[in-house]
């Protein structure tokens, strides 16, 4: 199969913004011009047009993060929330379980995210200064949402690890940009395709779900952004420059439940040997750094930008 197909399968799941109220936004026309061809998946949509109609700047929502930007931030490179949680949840896995037919037992939370702001609001709101954001958002000091803003501040100010290029930004735009900039790729090129798991906003019960369909997805470079916890949205950006660090798939799943069918973006990580110990991957999985493949399913709103691997 020609990886370009492979790749039409990835964002064949995400919906096309024709039609849609984000469609006649700048992010949106952004989108089209910068990645021509991929669809702007349904999730990222939806936080744009939250974004323009309930403004964090207007409406203070005092919830820095969802559960499912929690769990999001665990997918970086840290230990960011508890085992028992991220064990509940399925978001990590062996790579063997990757097979039609098998069985996995996962949970999606209701989903919250918080609003893409508009790139010309979010390059003049405050985000390296903690006191600022807080006063900016009315959140309390002392607060959880304030020791979550202290924390996503933290990661964004903190070197990469070896072999890593990162970047935080505050605009799906930024973003982006800063993912083309990762893969080498020209913007309205066609080289680079993006998506996101498809899982419904209103969430799923924990529950077992068939594994109907593995796509491995052929590339020669992947950029993966992050949803991080903030009172809007930032991207937390990274590309492993070591070559064929990790594997990708696009996973077809099946519920129990009646209406549960979920696609999800899963990676297989290679080289955790610089992870750090206490990540709750490891003791979920019941592995340590440097020990066998590390896979996790892409959380809602979550953006993975893939080189196509004949343009390479």
């Amino acid at each position: 199969m020609h990886p370009s197909t492979i790749l039409m399968i990835v964002v064949a799941t995400s919906a096309v913004v024709r039609g849609h109220p984000a469609a006649n936004t700048a992010a949106s026309q952004f989108w089209e011009q910068t990645l021509p061809g991929t669809p702007m998946p349904n999730s990222i949509a939806d936080l744009v047009q939250k974004g323009t109609d309930h403004s964090p700047l207007v409406e203070p929502q005092h919830s820095a993060a969802s559960p499912s930007s929690s769990i999001s931030a665990c997918t970086l490179f840290d230990s960011t929330c508890d085992a028992q949680m991220v064990a509940e949840t399925g978001i990590f896995f062996h790579q063997a379980q990757l097979h039609p037919g098998n069985t996995m037992t996962l949970s999606f939370p209701a989903e919250a995210e918080p609003a893409i702001l508009p790139q010309h609001i979010a390059e003049k709101v405050p985000f390296g200064n903690i006191d600022d954001v807080l006063a900016t958002f009315k959140i309390p000091a002392g607060s959880v949402e304030a020791a979550q803003v202290r924390d996503t501040l933290s990661r964004c100010q903190a070197p990469p690890i070896a072999g890593e290029v990162k970047s935080c930004t505050t605009s799906l735009e930024a973003a982006v940009q800063s993912a083309m900039r990762m893969l080498g790729a020209a913007a309205g090129g066609g080289e680079v395709w993006a998506a996101a798991s498809e899982i419904p906003r209103a969430g799923l019960p924990r529950q077992p779900y068939s594994v109907r369909a593995v796509t491995p997805i052929l590339q020669a470079g992947y950029a993966s952004c992050h949803t991080m916890p903030f009172p809007y949205a930032v991207f937390h950006c990274h590309h492993m420059a070591r070559p064929m660090g990790y594997w990708a798939y696009n996973v077809s799943l099946t519920g129990r439940q009646e209406g549960s069918n979920v696609s999800l973006l899963a990676f297989c990580h290679l080289h955790t040997a610089n992870w750090n110990p206490a990540h709750p991957a490891f003791e979920v999985l019941h592995t340590s750094p440097g020990g066998s493949p590390v896979c996790h399913f892409m959380p809602y709103a979550n953006l993975a930008f893939v080189k196509l691997a004949n343009r390479a």
